[in-house]
């Protein structure tokens, strides 16, 4: 199956041909957002770039890098206040790196933040001069990556929108496309049926172990059950245990093998089934996948969400047809015809397929028509900060006890 996009000099192919903004620091989140009111850019806010958190620093310069280099951008123009932690010169060096152009700007040293508004609008749109003489190319369904999300479920996800989403998956993969699944939150209790996909031994005990810790690192934040492992929204929803929400979750993966395990914002190197390391937190766990390249999202919901990306359509698919027409606004189809007995899942699944070529031909998602542009990093320091605390007290009862 085939479509139209823009291929870039790294060889991979965009759907989309933006040019993205983006701001090192949240100082400077206005200047690119007025930036990107003018120029019709795209840019993201966001609270982060200046912490004394090593880890955090890295995790914030490799996504941004990771949004830079994505195959739906084709230019980027990178904005700096100029004293923050996070490096604008890895930021734009990192992106670079694939070939695409890349522009900076200092607001500290260009004259303020006026000034540099006013040169940034010049400077992106010599970038969208240059982008639109840019020959549109074919591209194959087997060079998408489709990220799997979902939020706000309720007690019809696992028997519809999730287990639609995992028959265009495996519809996608046998086409030879990636489909990431993560929310590694969302496994815990549905560890031992995904298991049994992994590919080989090594696979199986990498994304066990990568289970175990969240489980545990879970069970370290709270000291009761008050909704760490499942939110009222779900409650509400009809959702009971963590387990029948992680059983509902693991269907948008469908049934073909799980080949690799990435981290955070890292792009697959493999083809089929990819498990990525994020958090359950729906907009930290779409920016990293988003990071690590995937070209649009399927994002299931009982509930409704708006949640979107500044670079890559998020199409939300609801599991029952009254939050599709409570929130036509934000979502763009249903599969609560499972739910009704008008159509069978198979059904759904290859009218999923269907979407995903039509917006890769350039259809937008609803979430990208009304621009919700969301970023968010997973919060590193929860369990170094816990990790830190329980050698302090050993320390401290040892020179206790000397």
């Amino acid at each position: 199956m085939k479509f139209k996009g823009y291929r870039r000099q790294d060889g991979q192919i965009g759907i989309r041909n933006h040019v993205l903004l983006i701001p090192t620091v949240s100082c400077v989140n206005r200047v690119a957002m007025e930036i990107a009111n003018q120029t019709g850019a795209v840019t993201f806010l966001h609270p982060y770039g200046c912490t004394f958190d090593a880890e955090e620093n890295s995790i914030t310069e490799e996504t941004f890098i990771g949004h830079g280099k994505h195959p739906n951008v084709g230019a980027v123009l990178v904005i700096s206040l100029g004293c923050e932690t996070a490096s604008a010169e890895k930021v734009a060096s990192g992106i670079a790196a694939s070939g695409k152009p890349v522009e900076m700007l200092i607001v500290q040293k260009e004259g303020g933040s006026r000034t540099t508004t006013s040169l940034g609008i010049s400077k992106v749109r010599s970038l969208q001069a240059n982008l639109a003489k840019e020959p549109v190319d074919e591209g194959d369904l087997s060079e998408l990556i489709i990220a799997l999300e979902c939020g706000s479920s309720d007690a019809f996800s696992g028997l519809s929108a999730n287990p639609a989403v995992g028959e265009a998956a495996d519809l996608l993969v046998s086409m030879g496309g990636t489909v990431v699944l993560s929310e590694v939150t969302e496994m815990v209790g549905a560890e031992n049926v995904l298991a049994r996909r992994a590919s080989n031994e090594q696979i199986r005990e990498q994304l066990l172990t990568l289970i175990k810790k969240y489980e545990i690192e879970l069970s370290l934040t709270t000291e009761d059950d008050s909704g760490i492992f499942i939110a009222p929204g779900n409650v509400a929803g009809g959702l009971t245990t963590i387990e029948e929400k992680s059983l509902g979750c693991i269907y948008k993966a469908g049934t073909k093998p799980i080949v690799q395990i990435v981290k955070y914002g890292e792009k697959p190197s493999e083809k089929g089934v990819v498990i990525m390391d994020t958090p359950g937190f729906d907009i930290a766990s779409v920016t990293g996948k988003v990071a690590g390249g995937a070209h649009m999202v399927l994002f299931t919901t009982g509930k409704g969400t708006p949640t979107g990306s500044c670079i890559a359509p998020v199409l939300k698919i609801s599991s029952n047809n009254r939050t599709y027409h409570n929130l036509r606004e934000d979502i763009d189809m249903s599969a609560g015809d499972v739910i009704e007995g008008k159509k069978t899942l198979k059904q759904v699944g290859q009218e999923i397929v269907e979407l995903v070529l039509d917006v890769a031909n350039g259809k937008e998602a609803k979430a990208e028509y009304y621009k919700i542009q969301e970023f968010a990093i997973p919060n590193v320091s929860v369990v170094k900060k816990e990790v830190i605390h329980n050698q302090l007290l050993e320390m401290n009862d040892r020179r206790f006890l000397s």
